[in-house]
Formats: structure tokens, sequence, C-alpha cells
């Protein structure tokens, strides 16, 4: 770059000819006239592809295989040692693995796409993901599915977690952020769930699911939906998945029920929010209204009771009354809970199980027909599943006298008057009694009671009552009168 610097003043500057300083610095004509034309670095062109003895008899074949890999599915395209080894079985290729390599890195090259920043108008645009994390319910630990939202404009996030990705907690992410947000946005851009798409049409258009397109006209929203396989085109919520996980979910924690780890989230949302409280207070103000009622975020079926007074749901039976044995109920699955009605009547509720081939039963849905038939108490399954001390007290009555089951029953029957919790606690102590029977169990949870209604008086006040000890003499003086 020196010599290019001094030929260029010598002859511009100075007025040195082309003879004199190609005499001068001993070089060609050729060069001087080079470095007067341009000010740049002289820089080494590759004219024509080196020559590759090895390579270039089978260039062409290993190229119409790399282009026939287009059409092949992602996980079944040739690698450089896949091409390597049929060129060696097919081609009696003699070169190194290493030489194929090169030559595959080098036509292999993928194409980038370009991205291209996107905004939106407030209230225009939200989108929406799901995720997952590790947390601890109940001691136990729990894949936790997140149901992300995210308004494109403010950036305002929200996550709510359910055991489950399932329809009906997907429906009810949605009431739950149209709540925090306060509104509807116009659209919301999805993946391709299966619990908002049935089947993918050419480009945009999708044919959606029954209860998804009620959702939407409940809320009044629009829907779109990224390309297959390109969850990149809503990466903002994408981002927002690994976010909530690494701030509001670590330390790893424990929680009581995933309403308990819910209300953590809901705070930490709303402390995300309050740093960027002006930008989403704008974008509350063009959100669309909440409706007057929020959607019922659950599947309906009818369900059919038999003669066990079961329903089966989800690979799992629940209990109804035994007065519905035999009839037709409808089930409003919720994602924490199952409600069966008849007519329009609720006849009963459970909380919802989430495992498999389990039998959920209630007591008080079997009274009526262990009335009917008090022996049933010594194996009835329902009886088997209540806590411990029912029994102990079982055992020893029906082991006491011929009809002790019918006084365990009678005990069981005091539930239609009492809650289980009194009627536990009283057994308990009742069952250390040299009596057991219903009347005495029902007198101890009547004295509870008492005990708890009575009012109880203030320390100060006992300290100010004065007693007077009676003056026995006087009983004394009327005997001998």
């Amino acid at each position: 770059m020196f010599e290019v610097e001094f030929i260029r003043k010598k002859h511009f500057v100075e007025g040195w000819s082309i003879r004199t300083i190609a005499r001068r610095l001993s070089m060609s004509r050729a060069t001087v006239r080079k470095a007067l034309r341009s000010a740049e670095t002289p820089k080494y062109t590759l004219q024509e592809p080196r020559p590759s003895p090895i390579m270039d008899p089978v260039a062409d074949v290993v190229l119409s295989w790399l282009e026939a890999d287009k059409d092949a599915p992602t996980k079944q395209r040739h690698t450089a040692k896949r091409i390597y080894d049929r060129l060696v079985e097919e081609y009696g290729f003699t070169g190194c693995e290493s030489t194929v390599r090169r030559f595959v890195a080098k036509h292999k090259k993928k194409e980038v796409e370009v991205f291209i920043p996107l905004t939106s108008d407030y209230g225009e645009v939200a989108e929406v993901d799901w995720g997952q994390a590790h947390v601890s319910i109940a001691g136990k630990p729990t894949v936790a599915h997140l149901f992300c939202l995210k308004l494109k404009r403010s950036n305002t996030s929200f996550a709510v977690a359910f055991p489950t990705e399932k329809l009906e907690a997907f429906l009810a992410g949605h009431v739950a952020a149209f709540e925090f947000i306060a509104g509807v946005p116009a659209t919301l851009i999805y993946d391709n769930p299966k619990t908002a798409v049935t089947r993918i049409l050419s480009g945009p258009e999708r044919e959606l699911h029954q209860v998804f397109s009620s959702l939407r006209a409940h809320y009044l929203f629009d829907s779109a939906f990224c390309r297959p396989g390109e969850a990149n085109e809503k990466g903002s919520v994408e981002n927002l998945v690994g976010f909530v996980r690494r701030n509001a979910l670590v330390p790893i924690r424990d929680f009581d029920s995933f309403a308990h780890l819910n209300e953590h989230l809901l705070a930490w949302c709303t402390k995300q929010s309050d740093r960027n409280r002006t930008e989403f207070e704008r974008e509350k103000m063009s959100l669309r209204e909440l409706p007057a009622a929020p959607f019922k975020a659950a599947i309906s079926r009818h369900v059919v009771a038999n003669r066990l007074s079961l329903i089966s749901f989800d690979c799992n039976r629940y209990s109804v009354p035994s007065k519905y044995a035999g009839a037709t109920l409808r089930l409003d699955a919720h994602w924490d809970r199952l409600e069966l009605f008849f007519s329009q009547t609720l006849a009963c509720s459970h909380k919802r199980c989430y495992s498999r081939g389990e039998t959920i039963m209630d007591i008080f849905h079997y009274l009526p027909a262990l009335e009917r038939k008090p022996r049933a108490v010594c194996h009835a399954a329902v009886v088997r599943s209540l806590p411990a001390v029912f029994q102990v007290a079982r055992k020893r009555l029906v082991a006491s006298r011929p009809d002790g089951y019918r006084e365990f029953a009678a005990i069981l029957l005091l539930s239609r008057d009492f809650s289980l919790n009194e009627l536990t606690k009283a057994l308990k102590e009742a069952i250390n009694l040299p009596t057991l029977s219903a009347v005495v169990v029902r007198q101890m949870i009547q004295n509870s009671r008492q005990r708890e209604a009575a009012p109880v008086t203030p320390p100060e006040a006992l300290a100010s009552i004065r007693v007077f000890l009676p003056n026995l003499a006087i009983y004394d003086s009327l005997v001998a009168r």
C-alpha cells in the first residue's frame, strides 16, 4: 500500500511520468498504471475454481442427491457421511471422507431467511402459546402447563398454569387472560393447536374447532395462525414462555395446589405490568370491552349413571347420588372440576382427577342405599375409602354383636345432619369410650358445637368476679331448732 501511495503522489502531485516512476522503482509500467487507476489494495481473485481430480468425477452425482433431498423429510436427508458411504459402495470412490465433507459443506449452505421487524397498533394483536415448567404441587413433582398471552404493542404479559393442555384448559386460559387485561384484543395469533384447529387448509385458511369458534363468537375476536412449523412468527410470546420459567418459577418451590400456583403467577404478572403501566393503560383503552358474562370454559357431554351410581369420564369413574342410578345426566368438564346436571338441577360435583383407572366416590351419594341395605357397610367400597377411624369403629361394632353393622350404618347416617369433619372428630373421641353408638357420637358433636358457640369470657372479666363462700353454721342452727 505504501508503494501505491508513493506512485500516486509522484504522478499526480509532482508530475512524474509513468516511465520515470517505473524506472526509479524497478517495476513494470503496467503495475504503475494499475496503481494510478485505483488507490485500493490489490486483491487476488480466483477466476476459475480449482480442479479436484478426486471429487470432479462424482460432483454431479452428489449435487443431484442434495437437490433431491429438498423434497425429502428433514430427518431423512443425506448427511456427508452417508454420501461418502454411497460413493464408496456405488461408485468406487477412493478419496477421503473429509474431502466429501468439504464439498458438501460448500454446496449445502442453507439460505438465510430474512425476518422483517413487526409492530401493531394498540389493542390490535396479542400472541398466545403453551409452555411447560417443573413445579411441586403438595410435595409431588409436577409438570405445569403454562398458558401465556402477550399484547404485541405494550408487551403486557399474562401466564396461568394448568395440569393439562386440553380444550377446557385452553378455554379457561383465555377467560383468565381477558379478565387480567380487562378487555379483548382484535386478533389473537396462535400456532396450530388441535384445541383450535381441526384441519389445516391451503395458505392461511383453517378449519376451526366448534368450541373455539364459540369462544371467538362470545368475545368477538379474530384469529390468525402461523405457518406449520414456523412458531417464530409469534416470537414475542415464544420468548415469554422461557421468561416466565426463569423469573417466576426459579427456584422450584412447593405449592399447595394449582390455585396457589396461579395466585403466585397472577401476582408476578401484575408486578410485571406495573413496570410498564403507562403503555398498558394506553393499550387497555383500545381493547374491546368484555361481555357481560364470561365464557363457560367447559366441555359438555351426556353420560349415563350405571346401577352402581357411577359415571365414566376420561378413563376414571365418579359417583353420583344413588337416586340418579340409570339416569342420563349432562356432564360439564372444567379443567379443575366436574359438574353433573339432571335436567337443569346440579346433581353433584367432583374435583377432577387426571390419573387413569381411578374411582372417586362420595359417601353422601350412597347414604339412601346404605339406609335400605345396612349390611352393605361391611364391604362397601365407599365406606372402605373413609378415614382410618371409621374402619376401626366398623370392625369393633361388627365384632361386638351380630347386628353391629346396623349401629355402624346409623353412625354413617349422621353425616346427613353433620359434616364429615365433625363426624370424624367425634368418632375419634368416642372410639375410646366403653360404649360406642350413634347416640353417643351425636351427643359428642352437639356438645362440641355448644362449646364452640358459648361466649368466651375474657381473662380481665374473670379477675373481677368475687366468689362468696356459704355460711354452713346457719344450717346447723336450723337443725338444732
